[in-house]
């Protein structure tokens, strides 16, 4: 099976551990991968201002580039890339007024009503793949590894774009129960992890920071699991502050699923590129003899 693929930015610069590991996964669950060709930045947030239509060209060429490849569906790992593309999607199914004007605006370029599919890695292993597939597969059970599965915003919010129930998700619950890993629920899984404000406000992402991974060392993680770039960063580049300012707080790794996926999958450790990860998970991997 080959499925029209958007990476993103961040997956080409600082998130490659991300991009690795899911498409060595997806080989090996016999899917192909297929980055679209001339992809643009998809423009990460989405515009809350509801008259600003020019911040939608972005994600809508991109869009209209999965039409013009043929393709009726594009997959992405980006949890902000996600959201974008799926809510402007959403945007030109729903929204006469506005898809008129858009298109009429492109007028190099297709008419685009619509028709793509926008879905999240997660979504084609719950949906298209399954998870009976997948643990048929599984060759390194992650059992007794605790591990917390972190959601944040752009996955669940808003509903309509939401890959799961927005209250208690379980996607990526069911995903390291069926890599035999141990689940924390802790209460904080689908918290704002403070997203962009760690440009103008970074004490206020410490602070957000502090709240998740706290609850989840409480609960008794070992590791939390993310699916977000931009999570990853902010839930991870300054634990050593608060190592600093609480006394009872120790680092907690931060590890994405595609990288637990593709170790228990049994492909090579290298595709997981671990180095790249903030807060090293090789020393509790090898703990659990999930590592040489």
């Amino acid at each position: 099976m080959k499925l029209s693929y958007y990476p993103g930015c961040t997956l080409k610069t600082k998130s490659k551990n991300l991009e690795d590991s899911a498409i060595a996964s997806m080989n090996a669950l016999g899917v192909e991968l297929v980055e679209l060709p001339r992809w643009y930045c998809c423009g990460t947030v989405y515009s809350l201002a509801d008259d600003d239509l020019m911040r939608q060209l972005a994600p809508l060429r991109n869009l209209i580039r999965v039409k013009g490849e043929g393709n009726s569906k594009v997959v992405t790992l980006c949890s902000f890339c996600y959201n974008t593309l799926k809510r402007a999607n959403l945007m030109m199914k729903d929204d006469q007024a506005k898809r008129d004007a858009l298109n009429s605006f492109l007028d190099e370029e297709e008419d685009y009503q619509g028709e793509v599919e926008v879905v999240h890695l997660l979504e084609m292993l719950r949906d298209e793949i399954g998870w009976e597939a997948i643990s048929e597969r599984v060759k390194l059970s992650l059992g007794g590894l605790k591990l917390a599965p972190y959601y944040g915003c752009t996955l669940l919010r808003p509903q309509e774009a939401a890959i799961d129930q927005v209250e208690r998700p379980t996607v990526l619950q069911d995903l390291l129960k069926t890599l035999g890993a141990e689940v924390v629920d802790f209460p904080f899984a689908t918290e704002c992890c403070g997203s962009f404000q760690i440009v103008s406000n970074p004490d206020f992402v410490l602070d957000c920071s502090w709240n998740i991974l706290s609850s989840a060392l409480r609960w008794g993680a070992e590791a939390l699991v993310a699916s977000c770039p931009l999570c990853d960063y902010n839930l991870s580049q300054r634990q050593g502050e608060l190592v600093q300012g609480y006394s009872e707080f120790r680092q907690i790794p931060i590890l994405y699923f595609t990288q637990l996926l593709a170790l228990s999958l049994g492909l090579e450790p290298e595709v997981c590129c671990f180095d790249l990860n903030y807060i090293d998970p090789r020393p509790l991997l090898k703990s659990k003899g999930l590592l040489r």
